[in-house]
């Protein structure tokens, strides 16, 4: 890292800027929360950013551990000036995409999407492909 990246790197135990937190809990709040209960725990993470995860001893307080997890990860996408994921409530889908499968393939799909919590196939299908164009 040359001198002039170390100035400029931000330290990542500082807090955050109010104003940038408060801007990052109101585009959170917007945000769609994927939850599962596992042996009497609840888990959760977020649609638009599927690698940030919360939990809890109850389903609110799994979502409120979630939301914070959310707004934490896109204020720090904020203070390094990326743009965080529109709320999948939001994003317009224009576009259709048929694909034909198996009835195996299809249950098998339709299965997984429900473990994992997506609302539907076309969901889970969605944001695994998503994950894969990183």
């Amino acid at each position: 890292m040359s001198a002039k990246s170390k100035k400029s790197a931000k330290a990542i135990d500082r807090p955050i800027d109010a104003d940038t937190m408060a801007k990052a809990n109101k585009i959170a709040d917007r945000y769609q929360i994927i939850m599962v209960r596992e042996e009497g725990h609840w888990y959760g993470r977020g649609l638009e950013l599927p690698h940030v995860f919360g939990d809890g001893k109850t389903a609110n307080q799994c979502i409120e551990n979630t939301k914070e997890a959310l707004a934490g990860a896109v204020a720090y996408l904020l203070e390094e000036g990326r743009r965080p994921p529109t709320p999948a409530s939001t994003g317009a889908r224009t576009a259709q995409v048929n694909i034909r499968l198996t009835a195996e393939e299809r249950a098998l799909l339709e299965t997984t999407s429900r473990r994992k919590g997506f609302s539907g196939l076309s969901d889970f299908v969605r944001a695994a492909a998503m994950e894969l164009s990183k």
